[in-house]
């Protein structure tokens, strides 16, 4: 019996082993696969581009290899849209630099004084734009530092050849960015629009499940629910670099990129709706509060409550329009419904907002889903956002001081790779300064990786290169060194320091049609770029970067400053400056940031829209004078005096009443003066934080 079951044990194990391999296969696969892939399109992206370049006989046909490197990413929309960008970036530095030797053709002192300026109008430039837009605004900086580098020579001082020096690095890194993107294009289908749909869809269910499970279960605990909210803030703010890409792969989706700004806008604006709704309900708990939120519930839509239900990203895309239409006839349904009191006016209105921003956020599902197009108009593709000046002008302010100084180095010590030196000083200071906080890290990681592939391009080039003499050779050389590199970029370890490594590798081993090796010549270049990086690196010690809890405060006194403002000064015509400014202060904030201090810019940005309302119809209601005198008080500083007037104001407006317009503008107007009291308690520190001394 005994022989019989181990019998059976043995075969059921045996049985048992080709599902584990085929599992264990499938889990290596999908691990290994994509970063495989990756370093695969990395190794043919530069081989085309070198071939191209040498079939040319380009001068320095490294640049066209260097360039193919950059602008691979891991996924296809990063890759194209970093393409363009960097397309962009070269042609503006280009131009910048010749002109500046026109400016200076003879003169090396105002020539360095020049370029350093320049480098710090495109450092402050790349802190105030995102993603690849910054990422074109730094490349302008340091391209006019490669071209200024070839004109400088060992002595410094313009040859004069700076315009056909730009044709020809222009050439070489177009070279390089179009070989590239053919490459990633005929061997990547893309995936940025499918994520980010996934994204918006999840964000979606939980503002509408946990919106709507407010009204069906009375007893949910509202404190969980603020937390849940702050959450979403964050998550909400991670959108922007995926948007990003999403355009990258798809110029549809460009032109119809006010859409999807107009989608997180919505996210934002169902957030405050739902803070508004549980704030009132936190305070107003009882029979009559349970019978207004019964009523409201009643129009929201069934599809949209039965949808809540659903966490698939392709239920809400599949579904898009319909979900659509019918949140826009329940808002409207809403700010219709007749109420008797300011409780029931605020539950309406604010719940119409919510679907309002939900009907928002469905049309960027319906966009990426290449469903129907919606107008907008009213909306522009370009917003430009500065949600504060100050880090800027540091980060300008250290790129100067960096690249003078690395020229004063160069002048005083005649080393002959001292414009090398400012080259590779000028690069990271520009490039890694608007990462803020952790820009030294990523100077550091980006400094290593250089290190690391100036030790394997030495031993590939003198240790191997000489036994090689053909192009398909080298190129096998080549595929050794970048598709090991290039899987491990496409990991989430230590990606800056590989990408360094993949980059930088061709620069380093400066491949020509008939190659020479000159050691001394290598290991200065080399030494060159330590010094340059380190340079970078002492400069963010020495004048480091505003800390995350300083941009922090700095943005929550900015936001109180201009809700100050909009209190107190001239009346807005509309409220869309003031949501564009808020909204770019909201995404604009540290990760390091606290959920709380999240939450009050967005408190902030709902007060400032409550308070232009208010301050429009108080002529009509004939209380423009109390009103003032609230808003004078909320500008001060002083919270409870605010709400003392706001009171005031609620029980004149309480007296108006009757079927005519002026009651129903009298009753959404206390509606109105609930929200803005309820902001004022929930965060009345933040808000009296401003006082003057």
């Amino acid at each position: 019996m005994t022989g019989t079951l181990a019998g059976e044990q043995l075969r059921t194990r045996v049985a048992r082993s080709p599902a584990r391999l085929n599992t264990a296969l499938t889990n290596t696969a999908t691990l290994v696969g994509p970063p495989l892939f990756f370093g695969l399109r990395l190794w043919a992206s530069v081989c085309l581009a070198l071939y191209i370049a040498f079939w040319l006989q380009l001068d320095n046909a490294f640049w066209a290899g260097t360039s193919a490197a950059i602008v691979c990413q891991p996924h296809l929309g990063a890759s194209l849209r970093k393409g363009w960008y960097r397309m962009v970036g070269t042609v503006v530095g280009a131009a910048a630099i010749v002109v500046l030797t026109g400016c200076f053709p003879q003169e090396r002192g105002p020539f360095l004084v020049g370029l350093a300026l320049w480098g710090a109008v495109c450092a402050l430039v790349a802190t105030l734009l995102r993603n690849f837009a910054a990422y074109s605004a730094a490349l302008a900086g340091y391209t006019a530092a490669i071209v200024a580098y070839d004109q400088l020579g060992a002595t410094g001082g313009p040859n004069g050849q700076a315009f056909m020096l730009a044709i020809a690095r222009v050439s070489e890194i177009c070279i390089g960015i179009v070989s590239a993107g053919v490459v990633l294009a005929g061997t990547d289908f893309g995936t940025a629009p499918r994520r980010l749909a996934g994204l918006l869809a999840a964000l979606l269910v939980q503002i509408t499940r946990g919106f709507t499970d407010m009204f069906l279960r009375p007893g949910l605990d509202l404190a969980e629910t603020r937390s849940t909210r702050r959450e979403l803030i964050r998550r909400i703010i991670e959108l922007d670099p995926v948007i990003d890409e999403a355009f990258g792969e798809s110029s549809r989706l460009r032109y119809h990129s006010p859409v999807l700004q107009r989608a997180v806008a919505g996210l934002l604006a169902a957030l405050g709706g739902w803070r508004t709704v549980a704030a009132h309900l936190a305070r107003v708990a009882g029979s009559d509060a349970r019978h207004d939120a019964n009523a409201i519930l009643r129009n929201v839509p069934r599809d949209l409550l039965a949808a809540t239900k659903h966490d698939e990203p392709a239920y809400w895309t599949a579904g898009a329009i319909l979900l659509r239409e019918a949140s826009v006839a329940a808002a409207r349904t809403l700010r219709a419904l007749p109420a008797c009191v300011p409780s029931l006016r605020l539950l309406g209105d604010q719940t119409a907002r919510v679907l309002v921003g939900v009907s928002h956020t469905l049309d960027g599902l319906t966009v990426l889903a290449a469903g129907p197009d919606r107008p907008h108009d009213h909306l522009h593709s370009l917003q430009i956002r500065v949600p504060d000046w100050l880090p800027a002008f540091v980060n300008a302010g250290r790129a100067f001081v960096t690249i003078a100084a690395v020229a004063l180095l160069w002048i005083a010590t005649a080393w002959p790779y001292g414009a090398l030196a400012m080259l590779w000083a000028a690069i990271p200071v520009i490039l890694f300064s608007p990462r803020a906080d952790q820009a030294y890290a990523a100077v550091m990681s980006f400094m290593l990786g250089n290190f690391l592939a100036a030790v394997f391009a030495a031993i590939i080039a003198f240790a191997v290169l000489p036994r090689v003499v053909t192009f398909q050779g080298f190129c096998v050389i080549l595929g050794l060194y970048l598709i090991s590199v290039g899987a491990l970029m496409a990991q989430p370890w230590r990606t800056l320091m590989f990408t360094a490594m993949a980059t930088n590798f061709v620069p380093l081993l400066a491949p020509e049609n008939q190659m020479t090796y000159d050691t001394a010549d290598f290991y200065n270049r080399a030494l060159a770029i330590v010094v340059g990086n380190s340079a970078a690196a002492l400069s963010l010690r020495l004048l480091p970067p505003l800390s995350p809890a300083v941009r922090t405060r700095r943005l929550l006194a900015l936001m109180l400053r201009d809700l100050h403002r909009l209190a107190t000064g001239p009346l807005q015509e509309t409220s869309a400056p003031w949501e564009s400014r808020a909204e770019g202060r909201l995404l604009a904030l540290p990760d390091q940031a606290s959920p709380l201090q999240r939450a009050q810019l967005l408190a902030a940005l709902d007060l400032g829209t409550e308070i232009l309302k208010l301050r429009r119809v108080a002529p009509f209601l004939s209380v423009g004078t109390e009103v003032a005198a609230a808003l004078e008080a909320l500008a001060e500083g002083r919270s409870a005096t605010a709400i003392a007037h706001l009171d005031t104001i609620d029980r004149a407006l309480a007296a108006r009443v009757g079927p005519g317009p002026e009651a129903t503008l009298a009753l959404r107007t206390r509606g109105g003066i609930l929200v803005i009291r309820q902001s004022l308690m929930d965060h009345a520190s933040y808000f009296d934080s401003g006082r003057p001394a």
